[in-house]
């Protein structure tokens, strides 16, 4: 196993790790429902969005990789909280355009998405975010979410950052219990009946350590 950072020739990988990780124990996620798309359509959008000029959550320079046997097997995105929610919603409509989506869908996709923020739990703006985490189904078990998240609150430290937060859906079990191995600990969880109609899950939950 290695740990590098995420390279551009890397987002098709970051792609699928997005999706993945966003749909968490469920069938859908937000790509899915915002996009309003077949899933290799919203996979293509998200690889464009992870090499898009405008550096979101979603761009491969956030992310770390875990190779085994120089292939990508896992990742996970980790950067400031702060402003990473207008950043992503420019790389958004950064790549909307370049597609030749007018003000009308780009509206379309803002109404569709907006049912996240009903339970919407990720952190303070001075906390190191750790999100997007999955791993390859044939590579689970191994290690390597672990040591992807070790890494990630090396370099949290290493830019001054004091604690960490990683949000998930409730009821997402196998996360839950992989970040309790890392040292996160339950700092508070949002519900919502809407969001539960529409995704299957109450809403999110979030953990928090210190670094």
């Amino acid at each position: 196993m290695t740990i590098r950072s995420a390279r551009p020739d890397d987002a098709d990988f970051i792609a699928g790790t997005i999706l993945s990780s966003m749909r968490g124990h469920r069938p859908r996620g937000w790509f899915d429902i915002a996009l309003g798309r077949p899933e290799a359509e919203c996979l293509a959008f998200a690889a464009r969005i992870a090499v898009a000029r405008t550096v979101s959550i979603w761009h491969v320079s956030r992310f770390l990789v875990a190779d085994v046997d120089g292939r990508p097997a896992a990742a996970l995105c980790a950067l400031p909280f702060a402003g990473s929610g207008m950043a992503a919603w420019r790389a958004l409509e950064e790549v909307a355009r370049e597609d030749g989506l007018g003000a009308t869908e780009l509206e379309a996709i803002r109404r569709r998405g907006a049912y996240l923020r009903s339970c919407w739990l990720a952190g303070d703006d001075d906390d190191w975010l750790i999100e997007h985490v999955a791993a390859n189904p044939a590579h689970r078990g191994r290690g390597l979410v672990q040591a992807l998240i070790t890494h990630a609150l090396e370099a949290g430290r290493a830019a001054g950052f004091s604690r960490a937060t990683i949000p998930f859906l409730i009821g997402n079990a196998a996360a839950e219990r992989c970040y309790a191995r890392a040292g996160f600990s339950f700092a508070g969880e949002k519900r919502d009946a809407d969001f539960e109609a529409l995704i299957g899950a109450p809403g999110f939950r979030r953990f928090v350590r210190a670094m």
